[in-house]
């Protein structure tokens, strides 16, 4: 369903410095509640909590799919997370761990072997091994499936089935980052048996890609799928016959509170353990409740807004340019998200493989901005629209661009999207202008650039700004294929300076990731890519 609505505001500058402290949405008087949206203030008791080993988490969105290989978006791979698994994983530090692979080499310069686990099995009982592991792969590449997560193995050839706990991944080029990219949710394994099945549906129903395992998802991990209610939950049980260390708790709930104060007085009751996200203007209210706390973990996310290359007045470099030089990040980020955050000089970060700190910045020059928008023919400004989804945070980031764009004469609309219509219509190119944001989760700059900016990404796969640059497309094909990692940080950097010419985004900021936390909840934790680390979490009596 496509929920929006529009809405102006004529902010000048003065009344911007009063829309600062009025965005940060703080509760009405201690005890009371807002008639509008029936939400708990912050003297709403904290009730007792039920003692339960049902670990409950209260999110703003609902997922997309359970299928890992149909969607990209975050609210659906923290639930896949949980159920399926991939070959690698990647720790804290974004350094490689054994998971369903005990090993892995490049054997010849264009193959990497993996060497699987031989004691695991999916949660219908069917065996783990090479030919599924093949299977996966070849679904994700399969045209008919139309993968978003199609570009993270495009470089794979063949998967060779060696023997049956044996892998090999014959690439097109010699491809460094393999490993890493199998790391992704992207290479989550499913059951072989519900691959068949979902193909035969699809031949047999006409359904869509993905239909059967949405229902049937059928995975190795520590939790096993027990329904989803769209819009309202996704439940979880312990899969107790998990070859690993089992999970602490019996089941967790994924339930969907799209208010943000809503959500904050689950948590102070105690109907749910952990919330995400906390708004920066809610931390204090929850740091220091009486029983709950922020858990702040610094991410490889970057926060930007986009613009559709492809649309007037977007198509000219010279009017992008005059936007971002237009928009004051350090307003938003010191002002509106209380510094939880680092200004982003590029679209990838300094714990990503591949950043320089070199490239040129866009940075803020309003005199500069209104210059470059006469030299576009626009020296009287035009109306545009900027989109963004039913996060607080964003839509508060939007009134800011809009007040600061109107400085420079650019009249803009903001709409608000509910989540599916907003990814759906942003892959579908029907936005002027976009806030959202791109997690390098590989750690590597391929993942951070390659899907953002690639003409061959257009759309759902991650080039939402629909940017379509000859020489880009030829560096960020180097990167991929170049073997020593001097000569990848020199091909990155030349591909950030085209970027910051073409400038078909405004890198904002590198996300502080802010989950509530009831004190009970224990073992919690908190991956960079942002996906919630449940395995050992208890709920303390």
């Amino acid at each position: 369903m496509f929920h929006t609505k529009t809405f102006k505001f004529g902010v000048t500058s003065v009344a911007l410095s009063l829309a600062l402290a009025a965005c940060s949405s703080e509760p009405t008087d201690e005890g009371a509640v807002d008639e509008d949206t029936g939400d708990a203030g912050e003297g709403e008791g904290e009730g007792e909590v039920v003692e339960t080993d049902d670990l409950i988490i209260s999110n703003l969105s609902d997922i997309e799919a359970m299928d890992p290989h149909g969607v990209n978006d975050t609210p659906s791979s923290n639930v896949q997370t949980n159920i399926f698994e991939s070959l690698v994983s990647q720790n804290e530090d974004m350094e490689l761990q054994p998971l369903l692979a005990e090993d892995w080499e490049a054997v010849e310069e264009d193959v990497w072997e993996f060497t699987l686990r031989d004691d695991v099995t999916f949660h219908d009982g069917s065996e783990f091994n090479a030919e599924v592991v093949k299977a996966n792969i070849e679904r994700i590449l399969d045209p008919d499936i139309a993968s978003p997560r199609q570009f993270l193995y495009e470089m794979v050839e063949e998967v060779v089935v060696v023997d049956d706990y044996t892998v090999q991944f014959v690439t097109e080029y010699p491809f460094a980052p393999l490993p890493s990219h199998l790391s992704h949710t992207g290479g989550s394994m499913i059951s072989l048996e519900v691959i068949e099945a979902d193909y035969a549906k699809m031949e047999e129903e006409d359904a869509q890609p993905g239909e059967y395992i949405n229902n049937n998802p059928i995975g190795t991990g520590f939790f096993e799928f027990e329904e989803w209610v769209s819009g309202e939950k996704v439940v979880l049980n312990n899969y107790e016959d998990y070859w690993g260390e089992n999970a602490k708790v019996d089941s967790v709930t994924f339930q969907v509170t799209p208010e943000d104060q809503t959500r904050i007085g689950e948590l102070e009751t105690g109907s749910a353990h952990i919330i995400d996200p906390v708004s920066p203007s809610d931390h204090s209210r929850v740091n220091s409740g009486e029983s709950t706390l922020v858990n702040e973990q610094d991410s490889l996310s970057l926060s930007y807004i986009s613009f559709n290359t492809q649309k007037e007045p977007f198509d000219d470099p010279k009017v992008r340019k005059a936007i971002s030089k237009a928009v004051d990040k350090d307003v938003i980020i010191d002002g509106l998200l209380e510094g939880f955050g680092t200004p982003a000089v590029a679209p990838i970060g300094p714990n990503v493989f591949g950043f320089s700190d070199e490239v040129t910045q866009l940075e803020y020059d309003v005199e500069r901005a209104q210059e470059l928008l006469a030299e576009a023919g626009y020296e009287d400004g035009f109306e545009t629209t900027i989109w963004t989804n039913d996060s607080r945070d964003r839509q508060d980031i939007a009134e800011i661009v809009q007040a600061q764009l109107g400085e420079i004469g650019i009249d803009v609309s903001i709409e608000v999207l509910e989540w599916g219509a907003y990814l759906d219509n942003t892959a579908e190119g029907q936005h002027d202008m976009f806030i959202l944001g791109w997690s390098t989760v590989t750690g590597d700059a391929d993942y951070g650039l390659y899907a953002l900016f690639h003409s061959s990404n257009h759309g759902a796969e991650g080039n939402r700004s629909f940017i379509d640059n000859e020489e880009l497309d030829n560096l960020l094909d180097q990167g991929r294929r170049e073997a020593d990692p001097e000569a990848r940080e020199e091909i990155y950097e030349e591909a950030m300076e085209i970027l910051a010419e073409e400038a078909p985004f405004i890198n904002i900021h590198h996300q502080t990731f802010l989950v509530g936390l009831r004190e009970e909840v224990q073992g919690f934790g908190q991956h960079p890519d942002g996906l919630f680390e449940l395995q050992d979490v208890t709920i303390e009596q």
